[in-house]
């Protein structure tokens, strides 16, 4: 855990306040959403405080008037930075790591066009070739059984098979890298947390454990003191509940 990490835990409430205040920075979502934890993760990243503001999607707020004065396309999460908001979870994460680059993790490899080149390829290849099969078994092997829905395990089965052929590409590339991009943790791992979270609590973990490479690569960014603060309820959203 870096220093940042642990001053941010110690902070009395009135100082993390003072804090949220001063940045300004407002989190509307759900902290069980796998975009909003994109989110948390890279403000946990950097040491930063932020006031979360609850967004039911159980009940459609996400959907209601207000919110769709902030995003007209009703997801979450949107990211307030005073005048500046932003919705799409990968353009915040990059926000907040490029107007924060000098403090906590490093997570933009930008040294030069090469490395800038490889991290942006990286990046797309997680939100176009990844994500689309994770989160289509995320959603039905864990959002829908909460919604009482029944799993169907002809679309796991698909999935999975195109997820398969995404992480034997991922295993042969960390066999040249520490981490997807680089050497270093970046911007590309922390975008697979969310997903890659929720399918260890699933069968598909056996796709993640069968490849040495990606199950090292796994433990290793899964276990990262800022992503474990953006999963627990407690730190990263405060309990504290949408104000009206």
């Amino acid at each position: 855990m870096d220093c940042l990490h642990i001053v941010f835990k110690l902070l009395p409430n009135w100082k993390r306040e003072a804090e949220v205040k001063k940045l300004g920075y407002k989190v509307h979502g759900d902290p069980f959403s796998t975009n909003t934890r994109r989110v948390l993760a890279v403000l946990h990243e950097k040491g930063l405080s932020y006031e979360p503001i609850t967004v039911k999607l159980q009940t459609g707020e996400h959907k209601s008037e207000h919110f769709l004065a902030l995003n007209p396309f009703g997801q979450v999460p949107v990211f307030e930075d005073r005048n500046v908001k932003l919705s799409e979870s990968r353009a915040i994460t990059q926000y907040i790591a490029y107007v924060h680059s000098p403090r906590g993790t490093q997570l933009l490899n930008l040294q030069s066009h090469e490395t800038m080149a490889i991290l942006t390829m990286c990046m797309e290849i997680e939100a176009h070739q990844f994500d689309p099969p994770a989160s289509k078994l995320t959603w039905e092997q864990v959002i829908k059984p909460l919604y009482g829905l029944e799993t169907d395990h002809t679309v796991v089965k698909e999935n999975e098979a195109n997820l398969e052929k995404v992480l034997n590409v991922y295993e042969k590339r960390l066999q040249e890298s520490r981490f997807l991009a680089c050497n270093s943790f970046t911007l590309v791992d922390l975008h697979h947390l969310p997903n890659i979270q929720y399918l260890l609590g699933t069968p598909t973990k056996r796709l993640f454990e069968n490849r040495p490479k990606v199950h090292k690569w796994v433990d290793e960014i899964t276990s990262r003191e800022a992503w474990k603060m953006a999963c627990d309820q407690e730190k990263s959203w405060f309990n504290k509940q949408r104000r009206n």
